[in-house]
């Protein structure tokens, strides 16, 4: 099945501790259904010193769930995915415009 949503995609919390910030997909794991979104999500994680980086505590952003993320489109709201063929491929679309993504 193809992704609705893909790493590089700016997306909208839709629920949760952080609903209604947004930020860009910086990876996708379609297997456990769930993406790493830059800024949302964060979690302190302490970490021990090493030769290349400085230890203690970092903010690390963790994985969220896909159904609790919306694709933003042009006029910055959240909207749901559709597919289409245009000219033999199949190209994404946001559903509120139609316009594809």
């Amino acid at each position: 099945m193809a992704a609705k949503l893909k790493k590089g995609d700016k997306v909208v919390v839709l629920t949760g501790k952080d609903k209604g910030k947004t930020g860009e997909i910086l990876s996708v794991a379609p297997k456990d259904n769930k993406a790493v979104v830059d800024g949302v999500n964060v979690a302190i994680r302490h970490t021990k010193q090493s030769q290349t980086s400085q230890g203690g505590r970092l903010a690390k952003a963790m994985p969220i769930d896909l159904s609790n993320l919306a694709i933003v489109d042009k006029n910055g709201k959240a909207t749901r995915v559709g597919f289409r063929m245009e000219e033999g491929k199949k190209v994404r679309f946001a559903k509120t415009t139609g316009e594809a993504i």
